[in-house]
């Protein structure tokens, strides 16, 4: 397929067809190819835990029937008239968000995920667009997409492992940058999951000292092959006391309801505790934690396209992609119980020809 200009059809996926149903297969409209757009044929789509928080309508109502996926890896098949970013034949990727108004402060500093304007950002699913219409995401064979808001997968990243990047890598992998994950800067990581192993993948190779804080040691062989120097356990009472002053930046990547006071406590004078991870109810944080160390506890939220694009270049210039289990689409709604369960090392990515 080449250039087209005009293109409207219905694609196969998987959906929830109503919150907390388990996923089946449908079909699903894709807008028509606008003159900017292009069409991506998907053959990779990762499982956030995300997905199975807006299945289950845990942050609100939601949009069904709703087609998860905002991991996706594929290729360019046909483009708009006025396309000049990719081609046929070129790998993309696609994220947590498929447009924005793209005139805000937000926007024009490269956060469109903080887009501040009448349209604010669109989501990749769960979302509406321009036209009014509902989005779906990537557990499809399909996807339509503007051309600014699909990022080039270099050539040395398998897709399967590239998947995962556009949401768990670019979400550890803009607080790593920001707060300065570098030589001889000592970065904790909370959480050895979808999240966390990625954290530690980028740290490492930005050159930090890093450390993984997990609930047991269960995972400690895997943290230490995936580049940690260290490993405790959080339910050790005697981690905190052994660590206390030691982290220049601890990156959060569990939802689970922590003591954040015990963890600033970690933090040396000037440290930075960025949240990543999204705890249903609030967390609270004593004023002391933070003004006894000028300590700030921060939160982030995935990344503008530039940055995902910095992110998925520098992730094929240093060999790093996901830790995946390919799964056929028949076993989506078995991922998502494993998911719940802990039991993935480190993202279930789906094979979407198996749609």
């Amino acid at each position: 397929m080449g250039r087209l200009d005009r293109m409207n059809h219905t694609i196969a996926a998987y959906a929830a067809p109503s919150p907390k149903a388990p996923l089946e297969p449908t079909t699903v409209p894709r807008r028509e190819l606008g003159e900017h757009d292009v069409l991506v044929d998907i053959s990779f789509a990762g499982i956030c835990h995300s997905d199975i928080h807006q299945v289950n309508a845990e942050w609100g109502e939601g949009m069904f029937p709703m087609v998860p996926g905002h991991e996706i890896a594929g290729v360019v098949t046909a483009v708009g008239s006025q396309v000049t970013r990719h081609t046929p034949g070129d790998r993309v990727g696609v994220g947590c968000f498929v447009d924005s108004c793209r005139d805000c402060g937000n926007c024009r500093a490269g956060l469109e995920q903080y887009c501040t304007g009448e349209l604010g950002t669109v989501m990749t699913y769960n979302g509406v667009d321009r036209d009014g219409n509902p989005t779906y995401g990537g557990y499809a064979r399909q996807v339509v997409v503007d051309e600014s808001y699909a990022l080039r997968i270099p050539d040395g990243l398998p897709l399967d492992e590239a998947a995962p990047l556009l949401c768990a890598g670019i979400t550890v992998y803009s607080p790593l940058t920001r707060w300065g994950a570098g030589p001889g800067r000592r970065v904790a990581v909370v959480g050895l999951g979808g999240l966390g192993h990625m954290a530690v993948k980028i740290a490492r190779a930005k050159g930090a000292e890093v450390t993984v804080l997990s609930q047991s040691l269960r995972k400690r062989d895997d943290g230490l092959r995936l580049g940690a120097e260290h490993y405790h356990a959080t339910s050790d009472p005697a981690t905190f006391e052994q660590l206390a002053g030691s982290f220049d930046l601890i990156v959060n990547t569990v939802s689970a309801d922590l003591d954040l006071d015990a963890y600033l406590g970690l933090l040396r004078t000037d440290g930075a505790l960025v949240q990543v991870g999204l705890p249903e109810r609030p967390v609270p944080v004593s004023a002391s934690a933070l003004i006894g160390g000028r300590r700030t506890l921060a939160g982030s939220l995935i990344g503008g396209i530039a940055e995902t694009q910095e992110m998925l270049d520098f992730c094929a210039e240093h060999g790093i992609g996901a830790e995946v289990e390919v799964i056929p689409a028949e076993r989506i709604n078995e991922a998502y119980q494993r998911v719940l369960a802990s039991d993935v090392r480190y993202r279930f990515v789906i094979d979407t020809a198996t749609i």
